[in-house]
């Protein structure tokens, strides 16, 4: 058989659909290794009819992305739906979201700064901002690279009518309520919607991550995103572990830091955190986070795949274990083929970097415990 040629102007490969949708989209795009959310440059977005701007932190690998929009007083978005999913975290402002379900059934909430929630897969929506004088400023993780560049047609994923209304749950979801699934330290869910309040929702014991951390896992909307909070105690920090990319780290109260290096890396890559900043572990990067301030920091993680649906083999492992009794992967040392560093194992200069800071800051070390402080820290500052 012979292969006719077929003359073309420019051959049609190596194309991501998805960014050649954000460029034709027309709004800002930011890219670092560490991104202060509050100032990001917004302009205007058609598709929302509010300003927007998309983030890229390094780290977020093939499936992830964040966008900022920036509702004006007294404005809304405009109706969407889509087949990407999103979890969405108020850093300013409040407002309302209202759902539409494929039967005509409505729900709506009040959000707040600090609020979180999710939107059923391909439900109508939109968010308003409740405040006549002050902007509304909401970020949203979401899968869209993923699903842009499986389909390659914005027609489909912004278009389609399929009813995904099972996703929704209870109407109390979109209230506040919401289902505690008890499955071990570290994997609590907290199925539900909406959380009015990250800084006021109980957490529970995380021993496996040390020094008295907590956290929650969320399963929002029946979704494929995974978010979780945690929490570090005044004068601790978390031990150092590794898993996959697009896991979007962001300050919710409190102040500290993160380091990030690569197994054979000689240097440690640094970002300081406060409310809005936010940064991504690279794929298989060590990474580890510590409080500095007087406070308890909490901080919120967003990415594709979660506790229930974990989407990839690699985010099975890393979060729920191999199989029987196993630890998940993030929750077990090195030493065993986990990917945590306990106290024990960690560079000396991890622990010198946080108490030069704790110093800096006046703040009072509790990590004693865990790891001894060297003799010639010891001495009082002059």
């Amino acid at each position: 058989m012979n292969i006719r040629e077929t003359p073309q102007q420019q051959p049609r490969y190596g194309i991501d659909p998805y960014l050649d949708w954000l460029k034709a989209e027309g709004i800002p795009v930011t890219e670092d290794y560490g991104v202060y959310l509050f100032d990001v440059e917004t302009a205007s977005w058609p598709r929302y009819g509010v300003k927007g701007a998309a983030v890229h932190l390094k780290g977020r690998g093939d499936f992830a992305n964040m966008f900022l929009l920036d509702i004006a007083p007294g404005k809304s978005t405009a109706p969407q739906r889509h087949l990407y999913e999103e979890v969405i975290y108020v850093l300013e402002g409040s407002g309302s979201a209202q759902v539409e379900l494929a039967d005509g059934t409505r729900r709506s909430f009040e959000w707040g700064a600090k609020s979180l929630f999710a939107i059923p897969l391909n439900a109508k929506h939109r968010h308003f901002n409740g405040s006549g004088t002050e902007r509304a400023l909401l970020v949203t993780t979401t899968n869209l690279p993923m699903m842009m560049n499986v389909f390659h047609n914005e027609a489909f994923v912004f278009g389609s009518d399929f009813d995904f209304s099972d996703r929704a749950g209870k109407k109390e979801y979109f209230t506040g309520d919401g289902d505690l699934i008890t499955v071990r330290q570290g994997n609590h869910m907290w199925e539900t919607n909406f959380v009015p309040d990250l800084t006021a929702i109980e957490l529970k014991s995380w021993g496996d991550r040390g020094a008295g951390g907590t956290n929650i896992m969320f399963v929002l909307a029946d979704g494929t995103m995974h978010a979780h909070i945690s929490e570090m105690p005044v004068g601790t920090y978390k031990k150092g572990h590794r898993h996959g990319p697009s896991f979007h780290v962001m300050c919710v109260v409190g102040q500290g830091y993160s380091l990030l290096w690569f197994e054979h890396d000689k240097d440690f890559r640094r970002v300081d955190w406060k409310h809005g900043m936010v940064l991504v572990p690279a794929d298989r990067q060590f990474h580890q986070h510590f409080n500095t301030g007087p406070q308890p920091a909490r901080y919120l993680a967003t990415a594709v795949g979660g506790l229930r649906y974990p989407t990839t083999l690699a985010n099975r492992i890393s979060l729920l274990g191999a199989g029987g009794d196993d630890l998940p992967a993030v929750s077990k040392s090195i030493k065993d083929g986990g990917d945590q560093i306990e106290y024990d194992d960690q560079d000396p200069r991890i622990h010198r970097i946080w108490l030069e800071a704790m110093r800096r800051n006046g703040a009072p070390p509790k990590m004693e415990k865990f790891v001894p402080t060297p003799a010639d820290m010891k001495a009082p500052v002059a």
